[in-house]
Formats: structure tokens, C-alpha cells, sequence
């Protein structure tokens, strides 16, 4: 991102300066600071404004994720209410709730009143209410109409993400009659790769690939060109299903239909690339117990309160692990090498349970896993932790052996290591496959779950057969 950070940097210096400005002016004008602070304001206003300008709006959404909290909404006062609709479609759900909070309702409404009818309502659930009934009706009627379509589906649902640009023609058009209508449109919506032919009740029958319609002759029907086997979604689909159909097919745009099959709208690729991209960030965050939708600049008390549920699981298994390595004080105490030696069991489990998780919530997410192969998975994973276990169990025995001087030491350690790591892959499956059947996120506190269970079980097993073989 060399080009994006060029371009912001002169933002961040100008944010930095301000402040030093500010403060050296008061120091040496102390007799009239409110005037010398309205003289900086203005000139610092007015170079934002103009620097804001240049960019582009998903370049100022991005400033603004990477700001804190003040000279976030120093700079959102500054960004044009013509553009503020679209950086604040462009932001992040938290940071776009922080933006809404800091603007007056006059601003709010008028901002939104600028956005295009897609991207209102999928901002409209962070809305205030009252707002959003103020709005309605100060709305044009096609804005309204694609306000109240959109407000039936659930967030997460393809009908969330569609836009109502789509350009459709009879099926009783020719390639003439089609180009001379294409040509009169104001706009081409972005990503059009294609157009839907509809019949008299306005259900989705094909599509006819652009490429199709300027190579071929005027006067030939559109209905012996088009494809009609075209890639569909009904608007109560999963949005991540069709990002994932999206990615499979290699899609530019699809239709959005309803119940009867009438064209509700379309998606596009660059809103289900965004989906793919948020899905995965989500992910990430989640297998460690953090919320997907978190302000990385967001309150203290708030981002704190987040982290509680997971704070405390760790606390209680944190706990249980401790009590494990109590029960075996008596053989620690009689051979110190082991309390020197058992964090090493306990870490490789845990390295390799997670890379499991991650190949397991991987496949589930590509839809790569169903109950006819994951027999099969849990094997191959097992096979694999077997053999990481007898060549590096045996490459850390040895080595423990040569520290000690002790062969059964090295033996215990060896096998210790394979049994754990057998024992993460398993977890490994098993904690995102429950999470999975029980309608979870499968990525979701995984890693804390298999941390839990690779550290407990790892002290229990090599403490446990340190006690059995190598005390008399």
C-alpha cells in the first residue's frame, strides 16, 4: 500500500502539526488565546478541506479507521457533505457508528440524503430511527420504494448486499432494439458484464453477455443469444454462499430474485470481495475470542467489556491447568529437569492443533467439509500429528536425554510429545466442528478451547508418565 500511505501522510503530518501549532501559539499569545485559536482553526480547517478533496472516499475511510477517537471526528467535520455518505458507506460498521454519534442530526440527515439508494440501506441499521423516519420522507419515491425492499432482509442475507442498478430487456428485443437503449442510459452501472432478459411478468429467464450483443447482428432476437442456465441468487441467500459462488465462477454481476423469480436487483464483485475479505478478518479474530467488529481505536471501557467472556474461560482454564501440574508436585520436586521440560510439550501441541483449526475452518468455509469426509480428514490429521510426533518427539528425547544424562527421561519426553500432538489434531477437529453443528461460528474461541486442552492434557500426560516410569 506504498501509494495509499503517500498519499495520507500529508493528512498526518498536517493533523500532528496542528497540534504543536496550537500549543506554541497559546504559550506565546496568552492575552488573546481565543483569537489566536480561531485564526489557526480556520487555516487548519481550510488545508483539510482542501487535502480531503484529492482523495478518494475509501481512501478517507480508511484515515479515518486508523485515527483515534478526536482527531477522527475532527477530520469527519471536515470531509464534504456530498462525499460524507459514501466514506461512511465505505467505513467499517463500528467506525461508521462512532461518525454517526459525532454528526448533528441536520448533517445526518442531509449526508445521507446524498448517498446512493444501495448504499443507504446497507448504512440505514446504524441510523437512528427517528432519522431514518425523517429521511423516508424527504426521500424520492424510487429511493423510498428500494428503502422498504431492502429493510425485509436479514443482515448477512444477499438481499442486504444487492444494488438496484441493474439493466434488464425483454425478451421480445433484438440486438438492435437493445444496443439503442443501452446507449440512452445516463450511466452504465459499474460491472456490468452483462444484461438480464426478462419476460412480461418480469421473471428472470437468461442473460446476454455484453460481449455477445456488440459482436452479433441487429436484427437477431436476444432470446437465441442468451444464456439462460445464468448463475441466480434469491435475496434470502447467505451472502457469504454467494461470495464463496462469486470466487467459484469467477463472476463479474449476478441477479437477485425473489420467490417467484422476478429481478429483485444484482450483486457485484467488488461488494462480495469485500464480504470474502471481512469474512476472513472475522475469522482471524474470532478463533482468539475477539469480536470481528471491533474499533481498534474504539473506548477503552467498551473494547475492555469485550473481552470479558473469553478473559474469564481462559481464567478458569488457566486454573484447571495449574491444578493438573499440582497433583504431580511430588514427582516435580524429585525431578526438577521435568518442570524445565513440560511447557515444551504443552507449546508444540498447541502449534500444531492450530494449524489444524485453520485448515479445518478453512475447508468448512469453502464449503470442502461434509459429514462424508470428515472421517477421513480426522485420520489424515491424526496420521500427520503421528508422524510430527515420532520425529520431533524423538529429536527433543534425544536432546533431553543429553541435557540430563537420563534415557528414560528422553523416552517419557518422546512420548509425551506424540500423544499430545495426536490429541491437538483431534481437539483440533473436533472444537470448530461442534461449534460448526451447533449453527456457530467454527473459528469462533477455538484457539482458546485447543490452548486450554493441549496445555492441560500436555502436563497431565508427560507428568503422568514421568510419575509411572521414572520414579521408583
Amino acid at each position: 500500500m506504498p501509494d495509499l500511505d503517500a498519499r495520507l501522510e500529508p493528512i498526518l503530518r498536517l493533523l500532528h502539526r496542528h497540534d504543536l501549532v496550537r500549543s506554541l501559539a497559546q504559550r506565546q499569545s496568552p492575552a488573546k488565546p481565543e483569537l489566536v485559536d480561531s485564526l489557526i482553526e480556520r487555516q487548519y480547517e481550510s488545508e483539510l478541506r482542501r487535502r480531503l478533496a484529492a482523495l478518494d472516499s475509501a481512501d478517507i475511510a480508511h484515515l479515518l479507521e486508523m485515527l483515534p477517537p478526536q482527531p477522527r471526528r475532527a477530520v469527519w467535520h471536515q470531509v464534504a457533505v456530498e462525499r460524507a455518505g459514501e466514506v461512511l458507506w465505505e467505513a467499517a460498521d463500528t467506525v461508521a457508528a462512532d461518525l454517526i454519534e459525532a454528526t448533528d442530526r441536520d448533517r445526518l440527515l442531509r449526508l445521507c440524503w446524498h448517498m446512493d439508494p444501495d448504499a443507504l440501506h446497507q448504512v440505514q441499521h446504524l441510523i437512528p430511527q427517528d432519522v431514518l423516519s425523517e429521511l423516508r420522507n424527504t426521500l424520492d419515491p424510487g429511493k423510498r420504494a428500494w428503502l422498504r425492499t431492502t429493510a425485509r432482509y436479514a443482515k448477512g442475507s444477499v438481499g442486504e448486499l444487492m444494488s438496484p442498478d441493474v439493466v434488464v430487456v425483454p425478451e421480445a428485443a433484438t440486438i438492435k432494439t437493445t444496443l439503442k437503449a443501452f446507449r440512452q442510459l445516463q450511466e452504465v452501472p459499474d460491472q456490468t458484464d452483462q444484461l438480464f432478459v426478462v419476460d412480461q411478468d418480469q421473471r428472470l429467464i437468461g442473460a446476454l453477455p455484453l460481449k455477445t450483443m456488440l459482436v452479433s447482428r441487429p436484427r437477431t432476437p436476444i432470446v437465441e443469444l442468451m444464456q439462460p442456465d445464468v448463475q441466480r441468487f434469491k435475496a434470502d441467500d447467505d451472502a457469504q454462499e454467494a461470495a464463496r459462488a462469486f470466487e467459484r465462477y469467477d463472476l463479474v454481476s449476478a441477479p437477485v430474485i425473489d420467490e417467484r423469480g422476478r429481478i429483485l436487483g444484482r450483486l457485484t464483485v467488488d461488494v462480495m470481495m469485500d464480504t470474502i475479505r471481512e469474512e476472513a478478518e472475522d475469522d482471524l479474530l474470532r478463533r482468539d475470542g475477539l469480536s470481528g467488529d471491533e474499533d481498534l481505536f474504539g473506548p477503552v471501557w467498551r473494547s475492555a467489556q469485550r473481552r470479558w467472556l473469553w478473559l474469564a474461560v481462559n481464567l478458569m482454564t488457566a486454573f484447571v491447568a495449574s491444578r493438573v501440574i499440582g497433583l504431580f508436585e511430588h514427582t516435580i520436586e524429585q525431578l526438577v529437569a521435568l518442570a524445565t521440560l513440560m511447557p515444551i510439550v504443552a507449546s508444540v501441541a498447541g502449534n500444531t492443533g492450530n494449524q489444524t483449526v485453520a485448515l479445518f475452518v478453512r475447508g468448512l468455509a469453502m464449503d470442502q467439509v461434509n459429514s462424508g469426509n470428515i472421517r477421513y480428514l480426522s485420520f489424515k490429521e491424526a496420521a500427520v500429528s503421528s508422524i510430527n510426533g515420532l520425529v520431533w518427539g524423538s529429536a527433543i528425547g534425544l536432546v533431553a536425554s543429553a541435557l540430563y544424562g537420563n534415557a528414560a527421561l528422553g523416552l517419557v519426553m518422546a512420548a509425551a510429545m506424540l500423544i499430545n500432538l495426536i490429541l491437538a489434531a483431534v481437539v483440533g477437529i473436533a472444537v470448530p466442528a461442534a461449534m460448526h453443528r451447533l449453527g456457530r461460528d467454527p473459528a469462533f474461541g477455538s484457539s482458546v478451547l485447543l490452548t486450554f486442552t493441549t496445555d492441560s492434557m500436555g502436563f497431565f500426560i508427560f507428568l503422568g508418565l514421568a510419575t509411572v516410569f521414572l520414579l521408583p
